[in-house]
């Protein structure tokens, strides 16, 4: 699947220090610690509606991991999936009447003008659920081989499912009790009442063909991939057994994480998939939940379609930790608006505080788990001085432009 255009990326002298990252299964922060290539899985979208805040907020994160990583010296090989056939496509396109590949078809394309103008650097592998469908079906075949998978005992509609006990690590990933696992399942997509399933919480890993629903041929009966699956196939043959890092919402640790990791455990018998697993907090609005059940998705588009520049929407989800669950908000828009404007006259200024300094420091900022907040506030800082006029250097705006670009993926002298 086509991707969308890399924005450029400014080379920066040296170098900052070895980035660190808090991960979901250890529950700490630990070094990252990638060979010359960092490999980094981040999970895509379902395009059924346009990119929101909440998507912006966790691929932005990602975004500047990915530029981080660069900046250190490390080729990245990103990938990213699309769900571009499962059961929210089918029913957003019932409702509205129009066919689920058009649908698709159209929010895609919307996704990647949303992540140009965010310039948000491109994954190499941007891979389709359809375009997977064969790896799928040797994945599966694989499972059922194994034993780790088994099919229920239903004529009409003979279903694959993946045994949660196919691992004896299972639940590491999220480290959640039993209880947690059967009330997330339940609410994330999960079906823990299909009747001939082994255990409530096992997950499916091939939908039997239905009537009105589009499938694939395979040994093991007609149907299309489920969810989980689709992630654990295209990562596992792009990126190999293990990687360094699987991203995501929080709301992916359970259970689309914990069984796109147990699945690929089961095909290579690895002990653990991605060596660091990276979760983002969620957006709110105004105080409340951002939910399309409650109406309330701000969307990107419509941002840049009120005249909103993308940089201010990126300072804007980065002025928050991407761990911390936050709020946006009018207010939280201004102040991004301002601070754009401040930074843009700073590098517009003949001369500046000497910029080695500041850019250190977004260095160092960044490196502790991507502490973003504090790198802006230091820019501000930067920014502050040079607006009273302290500083000769007249190099400086120029490199600290440089360095927001390549470290932030803000343009300043746009």
């Amino acid at each position: 699947m086509q991707s969308w255009p890399s924005p450029s990326l400014p080379s920066l002298p040296g170098t900052g220090p070895a980035l660190r990252l808090y991960d979901t299964s250890d529950q700490q922060v630990k070094p990252l610690a990638p060979g010359p290539v960092a490999t980094m899985y981040v999970c895509g979208i379902t395009p059924y509606d346009a990119t929101h805040l909440g998507h912006a907020a966790t691929y932005l994160a990602f975004d500047v991991v990915n530029r981080v990583l660069r900046d250190q010296g490390h080729d990245v090989h990103y990938v990213q999936n699309i769900t571009d056939v499962d059961d929210p496509l089918f029913e957003r396109a019932e409702r509205d009447g129009v066919d689920w590949r058009d649908l698709g078809t159209r929010e895609i394309e919307l996704f990647r003008e949303d992540m140009t103008a965010l310039r948000v650097l491109p994954p190499r592998d941007y891979v389709g659920a359809m375009e997977a469908v064969p790896e799928v079906v040797d994945a599966v075949q694989t499972l059922l081989d194994s034993g780790a998978a088994y099919i229920v005992d239903d004529p009409e509609f003979p279903d694959v499912y993946f045994r949660a006990d196919a691992t004896p690590v299972f639940g590491y990933e999220s480290n959640y009790d039993r209880a947690t696992m059967e009330k997330l399942f339940a609410e994330r997509g999960g079906d823990p009442d299909r009747p001939g399933k082994h255990d409530p919480i096992d997950a499916l890993l091939w939908r039997a063909a239905r009537p009105g629903e589009p499938s694939w041929d395979a040994p093991f009966g007609p149907g299309r991939p489920g969810w989980h699956i689709e992630c654990s196939a295209i990562a596992f043959t792009r990126l190999g057994h293990s990687f360094d890092i699987q991203g995501g919402g929080s709301d992916l640790i359970f259970p689309h994480h914990e069984y796109s990791a147990a699945h690929c455990e089961s095909l290579s018998g690895n002990r653990r998939f991605a060596r660091h697993y990276v979760h983002t907090g969620m957006i709110g609005l105004d105080g409340e939940k951002m939910s399309k059940s409650l109406g309330n998705l701000v969307k990107v588009s419509v941002l840049r379609s009120e005249g909103v520049d993308p940089g201010a929407i990126r300072l804007g989800l980065l002025a928050g930790h991407y761990r911390s669950d936050r709020m946006w908000s009018h207010a939280v828009l201004q102040e991004a608006v301002e601070r754009l404007d401040r930074w843009r006259a700073a590098v517009s200024a003949e001369t500046a505080p000497d910029a080695t300094d500041v850019i250190a420091r977004i260095r160092t900022h960044l490196a502790d788990d991507l502490d973003t907040p504090k790198a802006l506030a230091a820019i501000d800082g930067w920014a502050a001085e040079t607006g009273r006029g302290i500083g000769s250097s007249a190099s400086a705006p120029a490199e600290v432009a440089a360095a927001v670009d390549a470290l932030l993926g803000v343009d300043l002298l746009a």
